[in-house]
């Protein structure tokens, strides 16, 4: 999704504060999405899988995204003055008159639900469905109310929270598929800093342990979709079915998994019962093999480097690389895969996209001190629960393995493919490539006069 510019981010005045929002698509209706206790509408197209979830939703639909007040890009406000369930509602309204809609499907996600359910309630000509995804009707337990922490459980949480904000902290609790990612627990640290402070996270996570709208599910005469993932760790699943069961006509759809967050996991069968249930009918499949040309690049020498610059200098240079090769993707119309530490994996349409893209970022990156290697294959891919792999990535990732500083090495495949496209080639001969089945004839790709 790194070839998808990031959408304008707008403001509604609610009250006082201004609201960040964003609309995304220009499908037949409008659907209002929430995210869940925090948020930053910009960052959030900074993380492929996340930014993939917001494009498939835009695919069918008109979506407004937004930060509710307090976080993100939206007002801050003093943690002592935290905003109440009515006040957040309010928000929603208040997006969708600036966003021009009059009537809007609203989605809810987490803590987010709530307010969405309340809204729905309040608002039902406004509101033209209402979706939910690891909600919550109450924050605590109670003798009709058995599966939520108690209250001693719950503010012990609340009061860990200032003391780690700014680390990944409960990932493992809202996403454990990908807790042991950690590329993905860097930028979800970043993300929670510059979506709410310390305190605003604690005065957030204080008012939601009160929250309770049992009361409000019966009033709810929309049709609704109640989502939920069977083993939340967050949100258990007894609260969805609670939720399905107090609102007159609810659908409620159990998914397998432990995610709390909707783009984790199999979030394309979230995208598909979403999808159904506002339109009548489920994308299209989505083809799981492809060709394409991989490329996989890493910084030379980068463990040493790092150690000869320190964590902060090192941290700085990298993203500015990473900035730098992003540009290139972008133009050269590159897709990110995956990034791992200071090297990179993308996949391309043409393989002399790729090559010349790989010597863009090699020249690229030189002012900054660094050089990079390039190894480029095209094969056939193969997407498995949203993962690119394949024997044509591995062969990618060998063909790189076998670079020297400052190369761009390609297959024979790939030199093959773009014969006549004016890139010059040096035959670097016959290699065995570690895991990957045969010999390959390998070439050193440059543009003419480099």
């Amino acid at each position: 999704m790194r070839n998808m510019a990031i959408p304008s981010t707008h403001y509604a005045k609610s009250g006082d504060l201004n609201v960040a929002y964003q609309i995304i698509g220009d499908g037949p209706f409008d659907l209002v999405y929430a995210p869940g206790w925090i948020s930053n509408i910009e960052l959030m197209w900074d993380e492929p899988s996340q930014a993939r979830f917001l494009k498939s939703l835009a695919g069918f639909s008109r979506l407004i995204a937004f930060d509710k007040r307090g976080t993100g890009l939206s007002d801050r406000v003093p943690p002592q003055q935290m905003p109440t369930l009515e006040e957040r509602m309010d928000d929603i309204r208040a997006v969708m008159d600036a966003a021009d809609s009059r009537r809007a499907a609203i989605f809810g996600v987490s803590e987010s639900g709530s307010m969405c359910m309340l809204f729905a309630a309040t608002h039902p000509e406004r509101t033209s469905a209402l979706v939910t995804f690891g909600a919550f009707a109450k924050r605590l337990r109670s003798d009709d109310y058995p599966w939520a922490p108690t209250l001693a459980e719950r503010l012990a949480w609340v009061e860990s929270i200032e003391s780690r904000w700014g680390t990944s902290g409960d990932y493992g609790t809202i996403a454990p598929s990908l807790a042991q990612d950690a590329r993905l627990m860097e930028w979800y640290s970043a993300y929670r800093r510059r979506s709410a402070s310390p305190g605003a996270a604690h005065a957030l996570a204080l008012m939601n342990t009160y929250v309770d709208i049992r009361h409000v599910l019966p009033t709810i005469h929309v049709p609704t979709l109640v989502l939920h993932r069977t083993g939340d760790l967050d949100a258990k699943v007894e609260e969805g079915r609670y939720i399905a069961s107090r609102i007159p006509g609810a659908k409620y759809v159990e998914l397998p998994g432990a995610d709390h967050i909707p783009w984790v996991g199999d979030a394309d069968t979230v995208i598909a019962e979403v999808q159904e249930f506002l339109t009548g009918s489920r994308p299209a499949a989505q083809h799981d093999r492809f060709l394409a040309t991989v490329l996989f690049t890493d910084i030379v020498e980068g463990t040493q480097k790092a150690a000869a610059l320190g964590d902060r200098a090192w941290g700085d240079l990298v993203e500015r690389h990473h900035a730098l090769v992003r540009e290139q993707l972008d133009r050269w119309r590159g897709v990110e895969v995956d990034t791992a530490g200071d090297g990179f994996f993308a996949t391309f349409d043409g393989p002399g996209r790729a090559i010349r893209c790989a010597l863009a970022v090699r020249n690229e990156v030189r002012p900054l001190g660094l050089e990079i290697r390039a190894g480029l294959h095209a094969g056939e891919c193969e997407v498995f629960a949203g993962k690119t792999g394949g024997i044509a990535v591995i062969t990618a990732a060998r063909v790189r393995e076998r670079a020297s500083p400052g190369e761009v090495l390609v297959s024979s495949t790939v030199h093959d493919l773009v014969s006549g496209s004016g890139i010059e080639f040096v035959d670097r001969g016959v290699s065995a490539l570690k895991g990957v089945p045969g010999e390959w004839r390998l070439y050193a790709a440059s543009a003419p006069g480099s």
